[in-house]
């Protein structure tokens, strides 16, 4: 199949190209409208029905009206002067807030943009008054807009919204603040703007330099950036259509991190096949370079193919989990990786077909081969001193990973807060009222008895939730329309993202309710704090579900690819060990040393999967290679010796392109830990794991390694590239980056 699909591409390069460039210029362009209508940024969605916070949100929903796709945006409106607000001040507010209220909010167009792409979300939103402050410093006012806070046509109709609010309110001698998850993010992402695209534009010139400085070459610099994109357009619209057709919501994050995975991950295959084809044609010059291409690609492309599955198998894995938003994000990454192997075993090999030898346009280094270089020092090194390279590498794990100890999970924004104005805002109410007022801690009661509800049968409730330590203020009881059910807001004293808001609602809050609903009632309780807690809860379970099923599938497929039993063995303790040393220095930088409340939650599990399964993908390309040469005639050592000569520069600058891949999620509000873990992750995977401690193992036990079906050498070996010059008994010239 793999043979069959890398041929194919190679024989017919320009039909292959062709059909891959209208995918990927086509689907690039529909994706983020495709992405946004299966993008949910309600965190309590992603829960099972079972807990106690999701029940709340579908009583909000059903019995309350509460819009599931609305989002809230608290306006603070105070005097400019300072003063407190007066009787007259607060009829001009309400005056000003009507007729905002009955103005359409017109969402701003590019004139370059087609309509079909970016779809309509002017409204006109609803504004009502919230609470005024105790000191009369400040009104507040609750304004409700509609659509998902990540679609960029909602995030463009808030600050038309802000904008206009603004001057409007400032005309009548009054200031604003704005706060809210969407005031939140649109501030982070203005904040972030410029650094988010410098990233960007500083790993693309990461991935051309790197390129031109090991292949000396400018198609070899350029094309698997742009085969990447193209193969990155297909995959998204893929990932999106796919989640349509399950109905299947994603996470506002979870397209931003396959975009980074798929940069990654698509270079790293490129690289490997574009090594590979110059050790090829140096080898053997007067071969073809459509027949080189095939060769080359089907051999690479079974390492490749067994790569990908690795991550796509670890990735489904997240199918078993409870909480919706890792069960979306596993079939999303698979999805997007299976469509980069496609791109990888077609679109790359007609490439190298099409360019041939002009790949390496201008250099003419791929002519000959070049002395010994670092690589193959380095291998020398290792294959000489294995037990000595092994015990340092160990040890630099070790005390990485050491940094376990105390870690703590965080369940809030995942990074250090922001001086926005949005936040400035959110000080400046909490300093007057309570932190939770803009968004608090909800009770939901249902009556199960057939009967109605009076605030009078709830008001027993109501005084002993009051009299919880941490609720600042209890606000009246609201019933709905048929009188059957009714809701009691609580504004907690903490953040309702912090660890305290969370602790409250479901230790406090739970009891009081549980000890004091009345007779022929059910209650609930939900808002952020109660969800957060409840997702605390499904995160523990899943993590202990994942990971041990995670680890079993990965290592079957290692003893299906390697046909050995004690390899597979070797590659799990490796990247488990990789997996332990990162999470322990994130520990360290962010829960020890920054003062963090402790690690993000999300951040244990998807860095499980990405180390362990990325950095199998490096184990599989060194131990694919060390088995192929250890089938030619020599020791062992020498094997292992020249395996890490060829593959290593390869493995590094694949590391090196995947880590500044992950580190532009720094750039990305929130992100901060995952991006560092990733693109530490990667860096010891590649530089520590497979090009140290596998080979070293390697050196150290052999054939061996390979039992019970270890591999004989042979005179030649069919699908192995021969050496020009014999080699010596250790270790030849390293190409190194020539």
């Amino acid at each position: 199949m793999i043979r069959a699909l890398t041929g194919y591409s190679t024989r017919n390069p320009w039909r292959v190209i062709a059909l891959w460039a209208v995918l990927g210029l086509a689907l690039t362009a529909l994706a983020p409208t495709l992405l946004a209508r299966v993008t949910q940024h309600q965190t309590g969605d992603f829960l099972p029905p079972g807990y106690d916070s999701a029940a709340a949100l579908r009583i909000a929903e059903e019995r309350f009206g509460v819009d599931p796709d609305a989002t809230t945006v608290t306006v603070l409106v105070a005097r400019a002067d300072g003063r407190p607000l007066g009787a007259a001040d607060q009829q001009r507010v309400e005056a000003e807030a009507a007729k905002l209220g009955e103005r359409r909010v017109v969402m701003p167009r590019e004139d370059d943009t087609p309509a079909f792409l970016l779809p309509d979300s002017s409204q006109t939103p609803r504004i009502a008054p919230a609470m005024t402050a105790p000191d009369r410093s400040f009104e507040l006012l609750s304004v409700q807009l509609t659509g998902n806070p990540a679609d960029q046509g909602v995030q463009d109709v808030y600050r038309t919204f802000r904008d206009a609010a603004r001057t409007q309110f400032a005309e009548a001698g009054l200031r604003t603040g704005f706060t809210g998850g969407l005031a939140d993010l649109v501030d982070s992402t203005d904040a972030h703007e410029t650094a988010a695209k410098v990233g960007g534009i500083l790993v693309t010139v990461l991935i051309v330099l790197l390129n031109v400085l090991v292949f000396r070459s400018v198609l070899a610099a350029v094309l698997p950036l742009l085969a990447v994109a193209l193969i990155g357009g297909v995959a998204a619209g893929a990932v999106a259509g796919v989640a349509l057709l399950t109905g299947r919501m994603l996470d506002p994050s979870t397209p931003g991190l396959i975009n980074v995975v798929l940069l990654g991950i698509g270079i790293d295959y490129l690289l490997f096949l574009l090594f590979r084809f110059r050790e090829q044609l140096r080898a053997r010059p007067g071969q073809p370079a459509r027949e080189a291409a095939a060769q080359v690609s089907g051999r690479v492309g079974t390492a490749i193919t067994s790569a990908a599955l690795t991550i796509v198998a670890a990735f489904a894995t997240l199918g078993l989990a409870t909480f919706g938003q890792f069960r979306s994000l596993g079939p999303a990454i698979a999805v997007a990786v299976l469509v980069m192997l496609l791109g990888s075993l077609t679109l790359m090999p007609a490439l190298l077909a099409a360019a041939g030898r002009k790949m390496f346009w201008p250099s003419k280094t791929w002519r000959h081969e070049p002395p010994a270089g670092r690589a193959a020092r380095f291998g020398d090194l290792v294959t000489r001193r294995p037990l000595a390279v092994l015990a340092l590498s160990v040890a630099l794990l070790a005390a990485l990973a050491a940094g376990l100890v105390g870690i703590r999970m965080d369940y809030g924004r995942g990074g250090p807060e922001e001086r926005t104005p949005a936040v400035a805002t959110a000080a400046e109410i909490s300093r007057a009222l309570p932190a939770g007022v803009s968004d608090p801690t909800s009770v939901y009661l249902t009556a199960t008895d057939g009967g109605t509800l009076d605030t009078a049968r709830l008001d027993g409730l109501a005084r002993a939730l009051a009299g919880v330590d941490g609720i600042g203020q209890v606000a009246p009881t609201v019933l709905n329309q048929d009188h059957r059910a009714a809701r009691i807001d609580l504004y907690p004293t903490a953040d309702p993202q912090s660890r305290q808001a969370r602790d409250l609602a479901s230790g406090p809050v739970r009891d009081t309710v549980a000890r004091h609903t009345p007779a022929g009632t059910v209650a609930h309780v939900g808002g952020t704090a109660a969800i957060l807690a409840d997702v605390s809860t499904a995160v523990d379970h899943d993590l202990t579900i994942v990971f041990p099923v995670a680890a079993a599938l990965i290592g079957l497929i290692l003893l299906l690819l390697l046909r050995s039993l004690l390899a597979p063995v070797v590659l799990m303790l490796s990247v488990g060990l990789g997996f332990a040393a990162t999470l322990g220095a994130a520990t360290l930088v962010f829960q020890h040393g920054l003062g963090r409340p402790g690690v993000s939650f999300t951040l244990p599990l998807v860095l499980f999967l990405f180390v362990v399964a990325l950095g199998t993908d490096y184990n599989i390309l060194i131990t694919d290679r060390i088995r192929e040469e250890m089938r030619r005639p020599g020791s062992a050592r020498a094997a292992v010796a020249r395996a890490v000569r060829h593959t290593a520069p390869a493995v590094a600058t694949a590391g090196l392109v995947l880590a500044g891949s992950f580190a532009t999620l720094a750039t990305t509000p929130g992100s901060e830990q995952v991006a560092f873990a990733m693109a530490l992750g990667i860096m010891l995977s590649a530089l520590v794991l497979s090009l140290v401690v596998v080979p070293a193992l390697a050196a150290l036990l052999g054939r061996a390694l390979w039992w019970p079906l270890r591999p004989r050498p042979q005179l030649r070996h069919p699908e192995t590239v021969p050496a020009r010059h014999p080699e010596p008994a250790v270790v030849g010239g390293g190409p190194g980056p020539s």
